[in-house]
């Protein structure tokens, strides 16, 4: 399925925006942006880029904010409904936004999906 950027946008900020609270709070220096695919490795889903929270210390000071990056061609292509598509996106976030948190691949497997 494909959907216009704007409303594929609309879908990301809902997502965010009904994140739980108490990963809301812990937020901290990240930004999510919106990309139509890795060049890299087009089947990526998205990625997060930065300094996860459990590595941070006292030198964490002036630096760019973390990026989690979602890769809107390859979601859309990896759905058949907007209700799946949704809720691809929702599992996505919580996936970067756990790696932000210092949260591995490894141990999200462990964890299974939320």
């Amino acid at each position: 399925m494909d959907i216009m950027r704007g409303h594929f946008e609309a879908i990301v900020a809902d997502a965010l925006q009904h994140l739980p609270p108490q990963f809301l709070e812990k937020l901290d220096n990240v930004g999510v942006v919106i990309e139509e695919e890795n060049e890299d490795d087009p089947e990526l889903l998205g990625l997060y880029e930065g300094v996860p929270q459990t590595q941070r210390d006292s030198g964490y000071t002036f630096v760019m904010p973390d990026k989690i990056t979602l890769f809107r061609k390859t979601l859309c292509e990896a759905c058949e409904t907007q209700e799946e598509l949704k809720e691809e996106i929702r599992h996505t976030v919580m996936h970067e936004i756990a790696h932000h948190f210092g949260i591995s691949d490894e141990r999200l497997d462990e964890i299974g999906k939320y």
